[in-house]
């Protein structure tokens, strides 16, 4: 078939090569059937909207008609983005580890027709530079070793099949006791960065999930060294340039070590995390800084990733073909914008200046620059950031993937319905409500969930990670509104995930389920990527719903899933921070029952007592005195004293005395937590 069949599909990055000169296809059994018919090895691209290295070699060689001549005269070409098809991306990224190559975006695989890699690259310039041979060199070698040497290229597929049996076949499985928690934090805390945060050298992510274990490892010990490189790390993050101070929202990495330079994109799941993260570190130091993040980040969130009514994938780092000029700033234009408004000031504090302080131009942060500035000033600056974004606007913005993906959108459901209850902002949680819905009704059907959405069409299947990010999303709104409906759709998908997910042989959940479409092998990951994997949050999840049902199947399968991987903490601790922080949560079990009249006041006083504390670990539940917990539950037939409503602070299936008084409430929830035994 001699044609570009992209203008088919939906996706953004898809379509960004459907007038390609390139005989692109799309991931399917058509294609695959198509390469073992002609007997030609399939060359197969993968990347994503918001990634820059994609777009030039998109401009330099798809473009291209020699290049694409080339193409399509030697190989079936199939084109994948990595977010609307995460399972085909971590194979072929795992081939490339295991073939010596760091992998990343793009990622040029060349295949056998049965799928099976055999040579792989990422960026490949159009003219041999940055010690790289040119594209249109490198595509007739490959097709002369695929037709000339077929023993070499057995072998190194037989070779990664190898590797894939090592990294998702291996039995995994042991025991842990409590001490893992602090082993693993002195380990990662070793390699951060103390004068910076994070971990140690350039580029820079954000790393939420490593620190978030050393926060937690601060509110478990009282050790003042965890608490430094969590602050440090977040207060880098916050006044470095990798957030944007105009418009809210945090870019995906810098890349430098003092956080001040970005990679423009932004994407939804690393601001999901952060504002989850922010709010856990406010809730224990009430930092200004932080709010005001959280709260411009939201703003950012729902002005300029709306979709119907869930969230966008992502922004793109380029504007014009240029990374980042959406979000930089001459000295002039500045000025322009702040006319009359002290324009010197917000120039002395975000490190303006006239021939830029970044190719030319102004990247705006205030790392370096003294923070807080005096209240005044700091409400004149929030006032010329208003008036900058005001003329932002106005420029044409970076293109926006507004798929919508299961996860990401569950990610920050979880974040917004659990920031809106924290900082009491109902707009927040009805939000959360609103996506939730969303996805229910798009992208559910009965209790089978799909992946990604786009202009009424749903695509794949849905994964491990769908069913694990949405599940945790029920739950949290359950707990932010009382509804038990989030409760029993929570437990609705962690069925299907028992049911068509765990792999009865090693334990843990596969990445696809039993009933997908075959790939060359079938993925079981504990390890952190992007966004948080499903076998590590779901250790977490599995412990709450045991606590807030009192049923020992959840209890079970959470010792199960711990146990499948225990083997591999003490070597891959730093890819499992996920699995960890579930850990955690399983081995302390904290769980605070108020029992009281939703619409008492002295109810949502204890309520507030627990939000006021930073407590990772906690599920909380709030029960109408009318209602009996299930059998079997520690606080069942706890009752409000002397008519007042009351609290109790259960823990390994034991209340405290109740308590009336938030003061009290809050006072107790200060203890730690400390782990005891095995999980």
């Amino acid at each position: 078939m001699s044609q570009n069949l992209l203008d088919r599909e939906t996706s953004p990055y898809l379509l960004l090569h459907k007038d390609n000169p390139v005989h692109w296809r799309a991931w399917g059994p058509e294609a695959l059937s198509e390469a073992e018919t002609d007997n030609k090895p399939i060359l197969l691209s993968i990347g994503y909207t918001a990634c820059h290295w994609c777009h030039v070699m998109n401009e330099e060689s798809f473009a291209d008609a020699e290049t694409a001549a080339l193409m399509n005269e030697l190989f079936v070409n199939i084109k994948v983005d990595r977010e609307e098809r995460p399972d085909i991306d971590q194979i072929y990224q795992a081939a490339a580890n295991s073939l010596g190559h760091t992998g990343g975006w793009p990622l040029t695989v060349f295949l056998t027709p049965m799928g099976e890699p055999f040579y792989v690259g990422a960026y490949f310039p159009k003219e041999e530079r940055y010690g790289q041979p040119a594209f249109k060199s490198v595509l007739p070698e490959v097709s002369r070793l695929f037709r000339e040497q077929p023993d070499p290229v057995a072998n190194t597929a037989a070779r990664v099949q190898q590797a894939f049996a090592n990294l998702w076949a291996r039995d995994l499985r042991g025991n842990l006791d409590g001490a893992v928690l602090d082993q693993c934090a002195i380990r990662i805390g070793q390699r951060f960065d103390i004068f910076y945060g994070g971990l140690s050298g350039a580029p820079k992510f954000p790393s939420t999930g490593l620190v978030e274990l050393l926060w937690r490892a601060h509110l478990r010990t009282g050790l003042g060294q965890f608490l430094q490189l969590a602050l440090t790390t977040l207060d880098h993050m916050a006044l470095g340039g990798m957030y944007d101070h105009v418009g809210g929202g945090f870019a995906r990495y810098s890349t430098d070590e003092r956080w001040q330079v970005p990679h423009f994109e932004k994407m939804l799941y690393d601001n999901a995390l952060l504002i989850d993260l922010y709010t856990m570190a406010w809730q224990h130091n009430r930092n200004a800084a932080y709010r005001e993040r959280i709260e411009d980040t939201v703003a950012w969130l729902l002005r300029e990733m709306s979709v119907e009514q869930a969230f966008a994938s992502s922004l793109d780092a380029d504007q014009n073909g240029e990374e980042g000029k959406y979000y930089l700033w001459s000295e002039a234009e500045i000025d322009a914008a702040l006319a009359g408004t002290f324009a010197q000031r917000f120039k002395e504090a975000y490190g303006v200046r006239r021939e830029g302080n970044f190719q030319g131009r102004n990247l705006l942060q205030r790392i370096g620059g003294v923070y807080p500035l005096p209240e005044a000033d700091e409400v004149l600056l929030k006032k010329q950031r208003e008036l900058l974004l005001a003329a932002r606007m106005k420029r044409p913005p970076p293109l926006r993937d507004d798929k919508v993906l299961a996860d990401w959108n569950g990610m920050m459901i979880t974040a917004l319905a659990n920031a809106g209850m924290v900082f009491r902002k109902a707009q927040w949680t009805a939000a959360a409500i609103r996506a939730f819905a969303f996805i229910e009704s798009a992208l559910g059907d009965g209790d089978r969930l799909y992946h990604s959405w786009r202009n009424g069409t749903r695509h794949h299947t849905g994964f491990s990670d769908d069913y694990a990010h949405m599940a945790r999303a029920a739950f949290t709104l359950w707990e932010a509104t009382g509804d038990k409906r989030y409760l029993g759709r929570a437990q609705a998908w962690v069925h299907v995930l028992n049911e068509h997910f765990w792999d009865s042989q090693n334990g843990g959940y596969f990445y696809t389920s039993d009933d997908s479409d075959p790939l060359i092998v079938r993925t079981r990951i504990v390890f952190d990527q992007a966004v948080p994997c499903a076998n590590g949050l779901l250790v977490g999840l599995l412990s709450r719903l045991h606590l807030a049902t009192a049923d020992n199947l959840y209890r079970d399968r959470a010792n199960a899933l711990i146990q499948a991987f225990a083997s591999e903490v003490s070597r891959a601790f730093l890819s499992m921070s996920s699995y960890i922080n579930g850990l955690e949560v399983a081995m302390t079990a904290l769980q605070i029952v108020v029992v009281g009249q939703i619409d008492n006041p002295k109810t949502h006083e204890l309520v507030n007592a627990v939000l006021g504390r930073s407590l990772p670990n906690r599920t909380l539940i709030v029960v109408d005195p009318r209602e009996t917990l299930p059998a079997g539950h520690p606080a069942q037939g706890k009752a409000m004293q002397n008519g007042q409503p009351t609290a109790y602070v259960c823990q390994r299936m034991t209340c405290s005395a109740p308590i009336t008084n938030p003061v009290t409430l809050s006072q107790v929830l200060l203890l730690p937590s400390r782990p005891q035994g095995q999980a």
